[in-house]
């Protein structure tokens, strides 16, 4: 996580000092429980909401665990500096770090999801708009990068829409998958805690309490977190190398926004770089390089250890400022992206007609030509256009075998390219609904 590829809201949510705010809250609304149980007086869990405007110091409490070597500890310090020691002597009262680290670090990954899919609703919002735009423009399509058939440049970012709604449901259920708490103190057992206070804690904190915990939050939830994020990237990355295909030179169907006093490159004037996708396919390798860690950390031994911890303090803030960073900037590619309709139809036809081919292979087939007789057909007079540069439905209506088997009229029609765009509205329907 670097400034360069963060933004503020989401870099907040990792901030220390908001994970000290978190536990301060977690802390306080146990003693309120505690105290509605009569475990603890009522006037000390008052006492600790007494602390709720203080600036808890990241300075002071980093001192403090420098001597103690334990966080939590070294916070429920610096707490009682602020609300007295006497009065903050029943705080954290039954519970275990666990209980305060991973709830919070949980109510972290819920306010990361809610900007993630607020980032995914930017996104989805400029595919749609695109694909709109551009729903009846034609362009080839490719497999293995080679010219196949025409489609169209709405179903291109329809496509990619439907990608990611499914993304974004996804996280939804990710969300839902980590919105959990656990007050349930050592080994998980409740033997020196009520139930009813992990119960009000997650209340208050907008978690549910989790089924079954050890002195730890199940890390099962966590790996399916982060492997969402993980196939978000790859959807994003997905976008971004069909757009820096497209940038070539030699295809230029479309490029990302160069603006007025960019520059492409320190050598050459002339550049103009699809630097901004090229990024996101980066940004997409880091965002997934969490995803194994993740995975790893599900196998704790016993009812814990620390094993896991390291690892979720780098990767739980890198993969969400990342994956932030880049679905906004992706948005704004698609949502500025110029396309170029002439090149698009320009390059379906540089051969000639030759994506026509199964078009006529199907229309020999019809007309009583086996297919093996049929493919041969097509394929030979396919091949002068690869080798000579010679014109598709010249070719075909030149050739005496093919001939006897279609009119010119019928083998003109199979260059209509309105044939291949016919069921675009059908598509668009089940992607959009049928607005």
């Amino acid at each position: 996580m670097i400034p360069r590829y963060a933004r503020p809201e989401m870099t907040d949510i990792w901030e220390p000092a908001t994970k000290f705010r978190i536990w301060y809250e977690i802390e306080a609304h146990a003693c309120d429980a505690q105290a509605e149980l009569g475990v603890i007086p009522k006037e000390n869990a008052e006492a600790v909401w007494t602390a709720k405007d203080a600036v808890f110091d990241v300075a002071r409490i980093d001192e403090i665990e420098a001597v103690t070597k334990h966080d939590v500890i070294a916070f429920l310090t610096h707490l009682a500096e602020h609300v007295g020691a006497d009065q903050a002597r029943f705080v954290h009262q039954g519970m275990t770090s666990s209980d305060v680290l991973d709830t919070c670090l949980n109510v972290q990954l819920m306010r990361a999801a809610d900007l993630l899919i607020a980032d995914m609703d930017k996104l989805l919002a400029a595919l749609k708009r695109r694909a709109l735009e551009h729903k009846d423009t034609v362009r080839i399509g490719r497999s293995h990068g080679i010219h196949a058939e025409p489609t169209t440049m709405g179903l291109t970012f329809a496509r990619f829409y439907a990608e990611m709604e499914r993304g974004r449901r996804r996280l939804l259920a990710a969300r839902e998958e980590i919105a959990t708490g656990a007050i349930s103190g050592a080994v998980g057992t409740f033997a020196n805690i009520d139930p009813a206070v992990e119960e009000h804690v997650c209340r208050q904190m907008g978690l549910k309490p989790e089924t079954i915990s050890t002195q730890v939050i199940p890390r099962d939830r966590h790996a399916m977190f982060f492997a969402t994020l993980g196939v978000i990237a790859s959807s994003m990355e997905n976008i971004a190398i069909e757009i820096r295909h497209m940038q070539r030179t030699e295809v230029l169907e479309a490029e990302e926004f160069f603006s007025k006093g960019q520059k492409g490159s320190s050598a050459m004037p002339h550049k103009r770089n699809p630097v901004l996708t090229e990024n996101l396919t980066g940004l997409a390798r880091l965002v997934r390089m969490t995803v194994v860690p993740a995975m790893e950390n599900v196998a704790l031994w016993h009812e814990r250890d620390i094993s896991h911890s390291s690892v979720e303090r780098g990767i739980a803030p890198d993969a969400t400022v990342t994956l932030d960073f880049a679905l906004n900037r992706l948005a704004g590619v698609i949502d500025k992206l110029v396309i170029y309709p002439e090149n698009m139809l320009a390059n379906m036809n540089k051969f000639k007609g030759l994506v026509m081919s199964q078009r006529v292979l199907l229309a020999l087939t019809q007309a009583g030509v086996s297919r093996e007789d049929a493919y041969r057909l097509v394929q030979r007079n396919a091949m002068k256009v690869w080798e000579q540069g010679k014109d598709f439905k010249e070719e075909l209506l030149a050739d005496a075998e093919v001939t006897a088997a279609l009119s010119p009229a019928e083998i003109e029609e199979k260059f209509d390219l309105g044939y291949h765009t016919k069921h675009v509205d059908t598509i668009f329907a089940r992607v959009f609904g049928a607005e």
